[in-house]
């Protein structure tokens, strides 16, 4: 690093000790913001200001928010590696910018070794926490720690009293031609913003202050954004700094942002910085504030820092009030424009008559115009607002009042207000035309809302409980006429009946009326009665039964799939020579009970699937895949090649480093440089793809891929389809010595004057090479498009696997969300729609994931709820897309964690029971969407990091609920995983443990 710059000073505490100001976030490339979220709000309860910016932050942003926000401390979590140089590079930028006084603090769980702790301590950091801290100390007391190690040694500067001139002022108050925006200068304009805050000032230096401002900062202007709590206003604040910014380029912009103190404890959420994306410009400059007051919604020495803000020569000073009732309008006071953010929320018409803010506000923005009523309430707005004026006459459209929906990108709702809004600056304030007036098209001047799924459909989820619900209550019915029919039929067989039809057959209409004893033709009419209760799909099923149970208890059963003939032995000889049923054929007795068994479990490979969706295990190909990745593409594809090693079929499965996991490049800055390879493996161009699975005939019937990503899921199956792709072009190129000699001649000429790309290091058993002849080139460079397309459709329809992609599971759980929910799911859309079109029917197009949902705390009820509800979401969008259920269904598998709670022993009986269910009774589904496929991977949550070679016997028993409950591929853990990257000898382990119990 750069020498540090000079240190600034920092500010003194009021005799009353000013609150603590702490930084919170979770680390670059880092989803996992539960325990984050948890430290934080106990910082708070201690009286603390916390200023949180959520998870995925770079240090850059982190320590520019510090710097800002004049902040007394940083707080950090840091799950997913690359935390040594995460930290240090924090360390040396915050002293670099003069702010060596802030004190940094960490936790990561057990993926920071105690030696890693000691060395970051070394280097500056204040403490990294780690689990045995929290066991010894507790988590209240580990955050009291954290709050007096904030707080110790009084004034960081040594001053009993705040100087402007000494804190480096003089050139933030308008007295030199510096950079606000320089990093001194923030640090500089953040420490004075302090002083304002806390009182801290001498008097006569801010008297002399404020004149200084005055002087030179008369002509901005300030805009006053105030409105409900929850109504939106962060991001139309954001919205509107990202088209200031676009349209005016030179325009350099303040925030504050004011959020409430909590009366209890003194100490705040000021939360807005998460909702602010363009934060990121060097161009604006925001300052979080608490209102340290009750009842209100500003803060006392509000006036004086938008003055001093003023002063320093911003072109506009946004400031944002935390959430107001119906009679608040202090902001009115502070801004020369006032605009209020509202939503429809707000009761009945009457309820607009109270709120203040539609007298003073010189635009309103009604927000999140997508929820139900908001075209009534607009129109109910804006006759409030003429009301209130006496303007009956004004036209709705020149009425300030403009419907948003800030949360969508691009909304020209949003659009629409920012050029109004321009245009009544100019007009209110006389502010100069050519520099306020932007320059885009606003064609559109209403918001376009998404919709995803048709408002006639949204009760999908509740009918499709009802609907099983009610299907539970119709097989009971059917199995009371059953078991009434059997009654019958047993009675008229003891009474020697001698026109006793078989089983569940039905008596002749003459054998009902023929005289003869009364009784028995009552027997005989009750029991007709009974049997024509039953519907003909469960009546055939009762006469079909004991024809299967001989197939399933016979030595041999054979049946027919796709016209083929498999002949599949029922037994299995023990080393004691008893023959061991492969199915466990039921005894029921009963035709009530043999119904409500039919109805609900039935035997594997029959609906409803809930004992499996195939007849039997599949015996050529266990259902081992184990994750792999780590570092470069040529040491995961050295892991492949050693798990596949004597196993009959490849079933790979990756594991991404968190870099890729969020669609960034490989970077030598060190928070990024830190996490490359880390916890996976590092994918960021189509060579490394292909160095990834060389050696693997990605087109085998043997070979099967699974992906585990989300975010940029699309790239990524695009770089695997095209390495799939390209291995068949190798393929037939060198099926003729003359077409790859001719191939070479193109390859060589490619690559004239440049060195070509290569596997670096010695190819692994059983690499024979394939995939690594096209690096850096493609196939077709190679081939006349004729031949190049039909290799390409023949790939498409032949290649297995899966890739995750589930974006529902991500904005609720694991957070690698790089795009919105709307457009992340608009995209997996597309990716259906190709795979219905070029008949892509061997690969899943999402996994749709519990496992991420589980480790982020859920039980296995919930874990399954969340992830049907995703399903079912997913199944609604693609038929609103216009997709058949039949073209996509087929495309979706699942993905579960199987802990050690006993629900976890039926969850794949329960997931696969309400799937085809609902796929034949609600969708109308053929037998293919009907059946449910799931991986599930033992639980990482309930790895211990103490004497983890216990691991072991957790995930063997986790790993035998799977198997037995029918899952159709299953990962287990490796024992260590609790504590590092898993190793070649922990991977044999966990290997070992689903071969001995498959076999």
């Amino acid at each position: 690093m750069s020498t540090p710059a000079p240190q600034v000073p920092a500010r003194a505490p009021a005799a009353d000790a000013a609150p603590l100001r702490f930084v919170t976030a979770a680390s670059l490339f880092d989803g996992h913001d539960a325990a984050i979220n948890i430290m934080r709000r106990l910082i708070q309860s201690q009286g603390a200001e916390v200023i949180h910016l959520g998870h995925n932050r770079s240090v850059e942003d982190v320590v520019r928010a510090a710097l800002q926000e004049d902040a007394d401390a940083i707080a950090l979590s840091s799950y997913q590696g690359g935390h040594v140089e995460y930290f240090k590079y924090m360390v040396d930028m915050l002293r670099e910018r003069g702010a060596g006084h802030i004190r940094v603090f960490g936790g990561g769980g057990g993926t920071i070794t105690p030696e890693e702790i000691r060395e970051l301590q070394a280097y500056g950091v204040e403490r990294i926490y780690h689990p045995n801290d929290g066991m010894k100390m507790g988590l209240v007391e580990m955050i009291e720690d954290v709050v007096a190690r904030a707080a110790k040694g009084g004034p960081k500067g040594g001053q009993s009293h705040f100087s402007p001139e000494s804190a480096g002022l003089s050139a933030a108050s308008g007295k030199s031609d510096s950079d606000p925006l320089s990093p001194l200068s923030e640090i500089a304009i953040g420490r004075l913003l302090s002083a304002i805050e806390d009182d801290t000032i001498a008097e006569a230096d801010l008297a002399r202050l404020r004149k200084q401002w005055q002087l030179a900062g008369g002509k901005t202007p300030v805009v006053g954004i105030t409105g409900t709590g929850g109504a939106g206003k962060s991001s139309v604040t954001d919205e509107l700094l990202n088209r200031f910014l676009a349209s005016f380029p030179q325009m350099r912009i303040a925030v504050i942002s004011v959020d409430p103190t909590r009366r209890r404890t003194g100490g705040a959420l000021l939360g807005d910085r998460i909702r602010m994306n363009s934060l990121r410009s060097h161009r604006v400059y925001m300052r979080s504030m608490a209102t340290r007051r009750q009842n209100v919604a500003t803060n006392a020495v509000l006036k004086d820092c938008i003055g001093f803000l003023k002063g320093l020569g911003y072109d506009l000073v946004i400031v944002e009030t935390a959430g107001i009732g119906q009679s608040d309008s202090e902001i009115v006071d502070l801004v020369d424009f006032p605009m209020y953010v509202m939503t429809s929320d707000y009761g009945a018409a009457s309820q607009l008559e109270k709120i203040d803010m539609i007298d003073y506000a010189e635009l309103i923005v009604l927000n999140k115009y997508d929820k139900r009523g908001a075209e009534d309430a607009l129109r109910d707005v804006r006759k409030q607002w003429k009301r209130n004026r006496v303007a009956f006459q004004t036209p709705d459209a020149e009425v300030p009042v403009y419907p948003t929906i800030a949360s969508q990108f691009n909304d020209p709702g949003v659009s629409w207000m920012f050029a109004n809004l321009c245009r009544l600056l100019r007009e209110k304030l006389g502010l100069p035309a050519e520099a306020w007036t932007p320059k885009f098209d606003t064609t559109l001047k209403e918001p376009r809302a998404t919709v995803l799924i048709p408002g006639q459909r949204v009760r999908y989820l509740a009918e499709i409980a009802e609907q099983g619900r009610a299907i539970n209550a119709a097989i009971d019915k059917q199995a009371e006429a059953a078991d009434r029919a059997q009654s019958f039929w047993q009675a008229l067989q003891e009474l020697e009946d001698p026109k006793l039809p078989k089983a569940l057959g039905l008596y002749d209409a003459d054998d009902l009326t023929e005289a003869g004893d009364r009784s028995l033709t009552t027997l005989r009419q009750r029991y007709n009665d009974a049997v024509q209760a039953l519907t003909s799909e469960n009546l055939k099923s009762l006469r079909e039964w004991p024809q299967r149970l001989k197939s399933i208890t016979d030595p041999v059963n054979e049946y027919q799939v796709r016209g083929k003939t498999i002949r599949v032995e029922n037994y299995r000889e023990s080393l004691s020579h008893q023959q061991i049923p492969k199915i466990a054929a039921p005894t029921y007795k009963s035709w009530g009970e043999l119904l409500v068994f039919l109805g609900k479990e039935n035997l594997p490979g029959s609906y409803p699937y809930t004992g499996g969706v195939y007849p039997y295990r599949r015996s050529g190909e266990d259902p081992i895949r184990m994750f792999a990745g780590e570092g470069t593409p040529e040491r995961t594809n050295r892991r492949f090649h050693y798990l596949s090693v004597g196993q009959p079929a490849a079933r790979l499965s990756t594991a991404f480093d968190s870099v890729t996991l969020y669609g960034e490049d490989p970077a030598e800055r060190p928070d990024i440089y830190g996490k490359i390879g880390n916890s996976g493996v590092n994918i960021p161009t189509l060579d490394d793809m292909k160095k990834l699975y060389s050696g693997f005939d990605l087109c085998a019937p043997t070979t099967s891929v699974s992906m585990t990503i989300n975010g940029p899921a699309p790239i990524i199956l695009a770089l695997f389809m095209n390495t799939a792709i390209d291995q068949q072009v190798e393929k037939y190129l060198k099926a003729d010595p003359e077409r790859w000699a001719e191939a070479q001649q193109k390859i060589d000429a490619f690559f004239e004057g440049r060195t070509r790309p290569r596997y670096h290091g010695d190819l692994p058993a059983g690499n024979d090479g394939l995939g690594l002849g096209l690096l850096g080139i493609t196939g077709d460079q190679l081939l006349d498009a004729e031949t190049y397309a039909r290799i390409k459709a023949e790939t498409l329809a032949t290649v297995r696997g899966t890739v995750q992609a589930d974006i529902l599971k991500e904005d609720q759980a694991q957070n690698t969300c790089i795009f919105s929910t709307e457009f992340a799911l608009r995209m997996m859309g597309d990716i259906q729609q190709y795979f219905v079109d070029h008949k892509v029917r061997n690969f899943y197009s999402v996994s749709i994931s519990g496992y991420h949902i589980a480790e982020a705390g859920a039980n296995p009820i919930s874990q399954l709820a969340f992830t049907l509800s995703n399903g079912f979401t997913i199944v609604e969008y693609y038929l609103a897309r216009g997709m058949q259920i039949d073209d996509f269904a087929p495309n979706l598998s699942f993905f579960f964690s199987n802990g050690m709670d006993p629900e976890y022993t039926v969850i794949g009986r329960v997931a696969r029971r309400i799937w085809a269910r609902a796929m034949r009774e609600r969708y109308g589904a053929n037998e293919r969407s009907q059946m449910m496929k799931y991986h599930i991977q033992t639980s990482g949550r309930s790895l211990h990091a103490q004497e983890i070679q216990f691991n072991d016997i957790r995930t063997t028993l986790q790993a035998l609920y799977a198997l037995f409950d029918n899952c159709n591929s299953l990962h287990t853990n490796a024992y260590d995983e609790a504590i590092t990257t898993p190793t070649e000898e922990s991977v044999r382990r966990a290997v070992a443990i689903q071969m001995i119990i498959n076999k």
